[in-house]
C-alpha cells in the first residue's frame, strides 16, 4: 500500500482535484468569470490559459467567443498545450490576454515567468492572475502539502506586485479575496479527514495535525490572503 504522502507527492494537485469539487482556486467559477471581464475577453479575444488543468477557463472563454489556447506541464490535462510556465511555446505577441489562476507558486522563477508572459502579450495586451499570499512566515506544513496549498515560494502581496511592475506591466487593479479564500478552505475541509489522515502518517502525523491548525487560523487572521492583479503591457 502506497504512503498517504507518496500518492500526494506524484501530483498533490490532481489528487486534491479528485477529491474537491469544482475548480482548485479560491472563488471558483465566479471568480474566473470576474477575472475575464476585468481582462476585457470577449469576442475574437486570443487568450493563454496558464496552468489550465481540467480547462474550466478555457471552457468559459470558449462560451464569450474567446480563442483560448491552455498550457500545462500535466500530459493528462485536457486541450492544452503540454509546457513550462517559465518557457512559454508562443510566438512574441501571440496573445491579447495571459491569465494565471494559482499557478505562480508553481513558478521557479516569478520574473522569469511573468517576463514570458509579457513576450507573449501584443503591445497594451492584459495580464489577469490570482494567487494566494502570505505575510510573514507561513505555517510549517510538511511537503508536499506545503506546495498543494500554495506555501511554497515568493507569496508576499507586495514582492508579487512589485514582481509585475518590474517585468514590463503596469498594474490597473489588485483585489483581496478573504471571503473566497475561506471558502475553499472549508472545500477541502469537508473533502480531506486531516485527523485521519494524520492518524495514519505516524511521526509526521503531529506535524500535519499541528500545521493545518496553524494554516486555519493564518486564514482567519488575514495573514494568508488571496490576490487577483490585472495589468497591462507596456508599449
Amino acid at each position: 500500500m502506497s504512503h498517504p504522502l507518496d500518492v500526494l507527492g506524484g501530483n498533490p494537485w490532481r489528487t486534491l482535484d479528485a477529491l474537491v469539487d469544482g475548480p482548485l482556486h479560491p472563488g471558483g467559477r465566479a471568480a474566473t468569470e470576474e477575472l475575464l471581464d476585468r481582462t476585457a475577453v470577449g469576442n475574437e479575444t486570443a487568450v493563454l490559459d496558464v496552468g489550465c488543468g481540467r480547462g474550466g477557463t478555457l471552457r468559459l472563454a470558449r462560451e464569450r467567443g474567446a480563442r483560448p489556447v491552455g498550457l500545462d506541464r500535466d500530459p493528462s490535462a485536457g486541450d492544452a498545450v503540454v509546457g513550462d510556465i517559465t518557457t512559454l511555446p508562443f510566438r512574441d505577441g501571440a496573445f491579447d490576454v495571459v491569465l494565471g489562476e494559482c499557478v505562480l507558486c508553481l513558478a521557479p522563477d516569478l520574473e522569469r515567468t511573468l517576463r514570458d508572459a509579457s513576450r507573449v502579450l501584443e503591445p497594451g495586451g492584459r495580464l489577469g492572475l490570482s494567487d494566494v499570499t502570505v505575510t510573514g512566515d507561513p505555517p510549517t506544513l510538511p511537503p508536499p502539502i506545503d506546495r498543494l496549498v500554495c506555501l511554497d515560494g515568493q507569496r508576499e502581496r507586495g514582492q508579487i506586485r512589485r514582481s509585475v511592475e518590474r517585468t514590463g506591466f503596469e498594474i490597473q487593479e489588485t483585489k483581496t479575496h478573504p471571503d473566497d479564500l475561506i471558502e475553499m478552505r472549508d472545500r477541502i475541509r469537508e473533502a480531506i479527514d486531516y485527523e485521519r489522515l494524520a492518524g495514519v502518517l505516524g511521526e509526521q502525523g503531529s506535524d500535519l495535525r499541528d500545521g493545518v491548525r496553524e494554516l486555519e487560523a493564518a486564514i482567519e487572521s488575514g495573514q494568508i490572503g488571496y490576490v487577483s492583479i490585472v495589468a497591462t503591457k507596456r508599449s
